[in-house]
């Protein structure tokens, strides 16, 4: 078919140099997806390589800490990605003997592992002819068939997969996966692509119609939660300070972040001082409260804006389990928190 012969043409000419493309091995290719979902390829490269080179294989990555998997993890987000990686890796090294399954229906079995990731592993590494379909899927044969079919709804993926297969030559179906999404993110952009410059200005039904900004069609917005977090970093006469694990379940679980009192709106030096003499700190001595930032930080994740305040409390007694500057760097934490204490605002 015209179609998949013109895409791998243009792939073959315009496909970037990236690490994972240049094996079949499972291990690289299922680290290097987890990484890339919602994540831009120029963000996750370098995690890709500190990943490869502390964790050569799965089963180093299986008997690493989960400790250490996060603090590697730190700044990629949906921490949850980090935890479910830990997890099927040591179920693959400890079940499947370090070998990972070899079919898409076996792959999906793997945690954190969904439809694209499995059909992207069993095409890339086994040749397995089964699609994948992203966003630069979805947008691609949007456009090019004039499907307007909600994205948003389960019955649309399964459609798009369907065409997919259909196009999809089936002696190569890694090649055409490659190139589909590769086309997506560099050609066929989601904001004003150049279609003049189109390998498929010809044949392309959304351009003959003048509808390529308005595919592909998505309807779900989502719900965005306004929270407020004021970390209060304690210090004695010494320099050290307090840290404590997220145990809970939600965002940054099982990263660690300064104690925290999350309220109901942003609030003032006031409130903060009353709360903390009289309710989180009463045990200490409190020498003196400072609000270290100029304004409130808005820390923006996918479902959530958190708007966060950090107060430094000075206290005269030596702070129990107490961490130094040193130790406190070697601690996974969320990248805002990260950064503060990068940035030795710590010492506001």
């Amino acid at each position: 078919m015209d179609f998949h012969n013109i895409l791998i043409k243009w792939y073959l000419q315009h496909q970037r140099d990236l690490p994972w493309r240049k094996t079949v091995d499972p291990y690289q290719i299922w680290l290097s997806e987890i990484m890339l979902q919602q994540t831009r390829v120029a963000q996750g490269m370098p995690y890709f390589f500190s990943f490869t080179q502390e964790f050569p294989t799965v089963k180093h990555l299986a008997y690493a800490s989960e400790e250490k998997v996060l603090k590697l993890w730190q700044g990629l987000g949906y921490y949850s990605r980090a935890r479910n990686l830990h997890k099927t890796a040591q179920y693959i090294s400890n079940d499947l003997n370090g070998v990972f399954p070899d079919s898409y229906k076996e792959l999906l079995k793997l945690k954190g592992v969904g439809e694209y990731t499995a059909a992207a592993i069993a095409s890339f590494s086994y040749n397995e002819a089964v699609p994948v379909v992203d966003g630069n899927v979805f947008r691609v044969l949007a456009r090019y068939f004039d499907i307007e079919s909600d994205i948003a709804l389960p019955a649309t993926k399964k459609e798009f997969a369907a065409l997919a297969q259909q196009l999809m030559p089936k002696d190569n179906p890694a090649i055409f996966n490659q190139a589909i999404m590769e086309f997506g993110a560099l050609q066929c952009v989601p904001k004003s692509p150049n279609c003049t410059i189109c390998v498929f200005k010809e044949s392309c039904a959304a351009l003959q119609k003048g509808k390529v900004n308005m595919l592909p069609v998505k309807s779900k917005k989502i719900k965005v939660t306004n929270r407020y977090f004021n970390y209060l970093i304690l210090e004695d006469a010494s320099g050290n300070t307090l840290v404590q694990k997220r145990t809970a379940k939600g965002i940054w679980h099982n990263l660690y972040e300064f104690p925290l009192l999350e309220t109901q709106s942003i609030v003032d030096f006031d409130e903060i001082s009353q709360t903390v003499k009289n309710e989180i700190f009463a045990k200490y001595t409190i020498i003196s409260i400072e609000d270290c930032n100029e304004s409130t930080l808005i820390h923006k994740l996918s479902h959530q804006h958190l708007h966060i305040q950090f107060w430094k409390i000075k206290v005269k007694e030596e702070v129990e389990n107490g961490v130094d500057a040193q130790k406190l760097k070697t601690f996974p934490f969320p990248i805002v928190l990260y950064n503060f204490i990068e940035k030795q605002e710590i010492n506001c």
